[in-house]
């Protein structure tokens, strides 16, 4: 998880943006529906009742606002692609989704999937160092 943007953009660079961005909205509170509440009391449980129940998995504090920014900045390089299954792909592999599911979801095969993954962060990381730099000569 980088601070800062490198000087010049690699694909692995890129690749692990996504994924950074991918973790980060994990993180994110999850989003509740305002103004829906119950009138019922609560449930009183036996200690039995208590041992018995699932537990939820153990969430990390929210991430940083620096965090959120780059999860912004990193959501928007996506329309760099014009295909959608270029934007799905890399969105499924930054969440590390297996190669299986996202070839049965695109259609085609693992080696024509992998060429489009790469291809895809080639596009963006071509886009990424075409910017002019903010402050640069």
């Amino acid at each position: 998880m980088r601070n800062h943007a490198p000087e010049r953009w690699t694909e692995s660079a890129v690749a692990e943006r996504f994924e950074d961005a991918v973790y980060t909205m994990k993180r994110l509170p999850p989003v509740r529906v305002q103004g829906y509440f119950s009138a019922w009391p609560a449930i009183v449980r036996t200690v039995a009742e208590q041992l018995a129940e699932d537990r939820l998995p153990m969430r990390l504090g929210p991430p940083s606002a620096e965090a959120i920014a780059r999860m912004e900045e990193t959501i928007q390089w996506i329309f760099f692609l014009d295909d959608e299954n270029e934007r799905r792909l890399v969105w499924l592999r930054a969440a590390r989704v297996p190669w299986r599911p996202i070839c049965a979801r695109i259609g085609c095969g693992r080696t024509k999937a992998w060429q489009m993954w790469v291809i895809a962060l080639m596009k963006i990381t071509i886009r990424l160092n075409a910017k002019p730099k903010l402050g640069g000569r």
